[in-house]
């Protein structure tokens, strides 16, 4: 008779067992050399930190010793009152309040740098440039350009404006002609994929969006169906990615996920709708530069949606901060910001051009123009200004979603549903004509599904798209094919969108594999 396996020790238990130990030793391993990597960053970090502000402190007891020298020669209230002045000056980014609580900052923060509107051809007004170098000890200097400099955004001049925190510091861009190179090459130009590199998003369900910090392209937002924005921060030029934060940005009724993010213009803080049904709030806020006493994620208390999905929101790059939704009650409506902190009024531009859903909402450089499409297969043009519609246009299937190019003001582009014609061209001024249309054959799926989305690069010659297959297609807008000038394998289940950072050759990409993909080109 055999002796039980117990007693004598079955071989395949004590191998499994073995084999689990030594994957778990290896995975913390890796764990430990992590988080020690992340504390010599951050001890780097706090060194450099610790340098500027013994630099600002410096440069501050020098100033206030020349205007004492200044104020035996002025009479004692001029002195006083120049002082306060230049403190007031010193801050880059207008402070709504000054508590006396500590302030604690949960991402490297950096100097706001926004685009203006470009100047038309005969407009007159010139912008008053401005060389202000001082920083406040309680910001922390932006982060340098690095990277190719083919990957740099157009050359651009700083300007300064001055009001209650309403307008914002921004950039005069360089308007590009780039229409007229559509179409026009028989061979696209090849972008070279060097490495691919995978990271666990650290998400739980599906993900949702991704979105570059439009002051500092090494941050960037994840979002997902488990409700959690993560915040991460690019390392090793673009070897990896450390995760700076998780926060749990659920509504607090439904808890429902955030369909949509986007950052403030200024980079301190993101925003994210949710639905109109149920007396949900739909638009939250998470400030990132969390204050003492104070919630990190809020909500704001005006619902000018009623009903369904709010399917997007975004910033239009004007001079006055305002941010822009489009739901599924086939509205559009505009935010603006106004004086108290975390108050935004709504106000609806339009609620009856859509017959249908409102999928995507765009803002255009001329004229504040909104773009909004939807559902129902149409493509508008509202001035916000005016009040007025300024074109209407259908096509042949649905819309999801609607881009601006970067640098060609004219040109934009629209999501549709029609396979191998998914991605279409417009020029503005032509209102209802399309310049060029392209797409892919998809070989997992028959639909196009809205969770899909395109990023256009720095310079605005290439279109980079998700697809419900693991790849990234990218298109040159050069190119007269209707198909994808290239494909990277990028992961091992459906694509939602690919990211172009601005200062570095670097794709980033999210999947329903839940993996957050980084890959080197030039």
């Amino acid at each position: 008779m055999m002796p039980p396996a117990e007693e004598n020790g079955d071989p395949d238990s004590r191998q499994d067992q073995e084999d689990a130990l030594i994957a778990l030793i290896e995975h913390r391993t890796q764990e430990v050399e992590h988080n020690r990597r992340r504390r010599e960053y951050y001890q780097s970090k706090l060194v450099e930190a610790e340098k500027r502000l013994n630099e600002s402190q410096t440069k501050l007891a020098r100033l206030r010793s020349q205007n004492k020298a200044v104020s035996t020669k002025a009479s004692p209230s001029n002195g006083i009152k120049s002082v306060k002045e230049e403190r007031r000056s010193m801050s880059p980014i207008p402070l709504r309040s000054q508590p006396q609580s500590k302030t604690e900052l949960l991402i490297p923060a950096v100097t706001p740098k926004v685009s203006q509107p470009p100047k038309v051809a005969g407009s007159s007004g010139k912008a008053q440039v401005s060389s202000s170098s001082q920083v406040s000890s309680q910001s922390i200097s932006a982060s340098k350009e690095k990277g190719d400099k083919s990957y740099r955004s157009s050359s651009k001049q700083d300007v300064e404006v001055q009001d209650k925190g309403t307008k914002r510091k921004f950039e005069e861009k360089e308007h590009k002609e780039l229409i007229p190179m559509v179409r026009t090459s028989s061979k696209p130009s090849i972008i070279q994929c060097h490495s691919n590199n995978h990271i666990s998003s650290h998400h739980k369900r599906k993900l949702r969006c991704l979105y570059l910090c439009p002051v500092n392209d090494q941050l960037f937002a994840t979002s997902a169906l488990d409700g959690l924005v993560n915040l991460w921060e690019v390392q090793g030029r673009g070897s990896g990615a450390s995760l700076l934060s998780t926060t749990d940005c659920q509504s607090p009724k439904q808890r429902r996920w955030p369909e949509d993010i986007a950052w403030h213009p200024h980079g301190n803080s993101l925003f994210s709708v949710y639905t109109a049904d149920g007396g949900e709030s739909q638009v939250s806020v998470l400030n990132l530069n969390r204050t003492q006493g104070k919630p990190r994620v809020t909500f704001l208390e005006a619902k000018p949606h009623v009903k369904g999905i709010i399917n997007s929101i975004v910033f239009p790059p004007w001079e006055n901060t305002c941010f822009v939704t489009g739901g599924s009650d086939h509205a559009v409506v505009l935010w603006k910001e106004t004086d108290a902190e975390n108050v935004w009024k709504p106000k609806p531009l339009h609620r009856s051009i859509h017959s249908s859903a409102v999928m995507g909402v765009a803002g255009m450089w001329q004229k504040q123009i909104i773009l909004s499409v939807g559902a129902d297969k149409r493509i508008v043009g509202f001035d916000a200004n005016m009040e007025r519609t300024e074109f209407k246009h259908q096509i042949d299937s649905k819309c999801m979603s609607v881009l601006p190019n970067p640098c060609d003001f004219n040109l934009f582009m629209v999501q549709a549903g029609t396979h191998e014609k998914q991605l279409r061209l417009y020029d503005i001024r032509l209102r209802q004509t399309e310049i060029h249309a392209f797409g892919w054959k998809q070989e997992s799926s028959d639909s196009q599904s809205a969770l899909i989305n395109q990023a256009w690069s720095p310079d605005g010659l290439y279109i980079s798209s998700g697809t419900a297959d693991p790849m990234i297609h990218i298109f040159d807008i050069r190119y007269n094919a209707q198909k994808p000038s290239q494909s990277i394998k990028a992961h091992q289940k459906r694509v939602f969108k690919a990211v172009w950072l601005r200062t570095s050759p670097l794709l980033i990409s999210i999947s329903s594999d839940l993996m957050v993909g980084l890959h080197k080109i030039s």
